[in-house]
């Protein structure tokens, strides 16, 4: 057991599958590769379960604890917690953790869905803060901490207050401010940094929510650094949020059988950020700045913090983050999703997510060198194709027009209904959620009334070609109302 101490996750199960074990243990596939072939490709010879000298996920006393001291280390938590759910289950255990059923909980009306569901499940009633909107490239804007400091003013019964920071745009919120103003009432911070793993680790990057106060952070490694798909972490603080809580329900919203070439993956990652996180972000931020100096050029295309545009300022953004390149097509002749399309069919490039009137590009920890050069020749020749908007650009219609509330949440989705054309829905009351997806911001939720604004903010988006998901309905002509019969 002694010479397995200092060898990574990754090592051991290496060592483990070269000595030729008998394997009389789930999974199923027996590390038999000669069977099905295609599972070498996915390393079957390192799936195993939970075996002497490879720790246990929801008792961890060897690798993965060893493993999980190493993250809190790196992102300044007390605890950090691998979840193989992905960040949704660090949400939910997160949300769990830190309220009882029936507590009030600031919610931002831009969280992800999970952040919706864990309030559904846990039975919460949430109030709503609408993050301003950046009115140039029409984006939800910074969560500012007065708008915290007034809703805890006028609601003193808060438990908690949850948002995310970066959004799935990269725009980042004072949480130092939030923090401070939270505390001072002893309500504990949730911040949702899914899209935050890499915060903290450069300069040209902001702290990270640990290192700013926040109680509790979930970070999905795998979206900004090599880490499998599925893999992310739970940093608590043990502040205001009891650490034995967040390890109870931890193992509540995870598998019994997590999978260990995830746990490999995340082990692996933290590795290769304490040994050369240095020199790595060092070339992810020298490949952003020559992004920035190769699309000077740009006449139409606007990309938020890049560019032209490097270093400026947006009315409502605290911060950004470096590594989103969100390209406005406000004033070209193209739209989002023509900009994505075209980008992924001529150039081979495939972008995050479109709207009708920007796209995402997500960069990250092992975006190599030929990305500055050919990202930038395929926008600059569009740019130049396209031309300028002939007609005047819409006024932005804004995502986060809050429709009243007519029942909770969790009653509304539980509530017996059926589908309706989405104009004869006007004025009933919507038994589901309706999302622009990616980035899975609601449009309404179970509970809410469906209004005009909302109706024709679905129809505009689904005219521009934005992919748009209901809970039972079949987006954007139908909605699932209470009242309606199954038709």
């Amino acid at each position: 057991m002694k010479q397995n101490e200092n060898r990574s996750l990754l090592e051991r199960l290496e060592a483990h599958e070269k000595a030729g074990y008998l394997s009389l243990h789930m999974p199923g596939h027996k590390e038999n590769e000669a069977l099905a072939p295609y599972l070498a490709r996915l390393g079957a010879g390192l799936d195993i379960t939970e075996l002497p000298g490879f720790d246990d996920l929801h008792q961890p006393e060897d690798v993965l604890k060893n493993a999980m001291d190493r993250a809190a280390a790196l992102w300044g938590s007390r605890k950090s917690y691998y979840q193989v759910n992905g960040s949704t289950g660090g949400l939910l255990a997160a949300v769990r953790a830190a309220t009882h059923r029936g507590d009030q909980v600031l919610v931002a009306r831009h969280c992800h869905k999970a952040i919706y569901h864990a309030l559904e499940l846990c039975g919460l009633e949430p109030i709503f803060l609408l993050p301003p909107m950046e009115p140039t490239f029409g984006l939800a804007g910074s969560l500012p901490p007065e708008l915290v400091a007034q809703a805890l003013q006028a609601h003193p019964e808060v438990k908690l207050v949850i948002y995310p920071s970066p959004t799935y745009d990269g725009v980042i919120s004072d949480t130092a401010g939030i923090c401070a103003v939270a505390h001072a009432r002893g309500v504990p911070v949730l911040v949702d940094e899914a899209h935050g793993a890499h915060l903290g680790f450069h300069e040209a990057f902001p702290p990270s929510a640990m290192k700013q106060g926040a109680d509790l952070a979930v970070a999905s490694l795998h979206k900004m650094l090599p880490s499998l798909t599925q893999t992310a972490i739970l940093h608590a603080s043990g502040r205001l949020v009891p650490i034995p809580q967040v390890a109870r329900q931890t193992g509540i919203f995870q598998t019994s059988s997590p999978s260990y070439l995830l746990l490999a993956s995340m082990d692996g990652c933290v590795r290769l950020l304490e040994e050369r996180g240095r020199e790595l972000f060092e070339g992810w931020v020298r490949r952003l700045r020559e992004f920035d100096e190769k699309i000077q050029g740009l006449k139409h295309l606007r990309c938020l913090g890049h560019g032209a545009e490097a270093g400026a300022t947006y009315q409502g953004i605290f911060a950004l983050d470096p590594a989103k390149l969100l390209l406005s097509t406000r004033d070209s002749a193209l739209t989002g999703v023509t900009l994505m399309k075209r980008l992924r069919e001529e150039y081979h490039i495939e972008l995050e997510m479109a709207l009708d009137h920007y796209t995402v590009a997500m960069t990250g920890l092992g975006t190599d060198d030929t990305m500055p050069d050919r990202l930038a020749r395929a926008l600059l020749a569009l740019d130049e194709e396209a031309g300028a908007c002939q007609e005047t650009p819409a006024p932005l219609a804004s995502l986060y027009t809050l429709p009243p509330r007519r029942c909770s949440l969790e009653e509304a989705a539980q509530a017996p209904g059926g589908l309706t054309f989405l104009y004869d829905g006007m004025g009933k009351i919507s038994g589901e959620y309706l999302w622009a997806y990616p980035p899975g911001i609601p449009l309404i939720t179970p509970g809410e009334e469906i209004t005009t604004p909302v109706v024709e903010t679905v129809e505009a988006l689904y005219r521009a070609g934005v992919r748009l998901i209901g809970t039972r309905g079949k987006p954007p002509f139908t909605a699932f109302a209470l009242g309606d019969q199954d038709g």
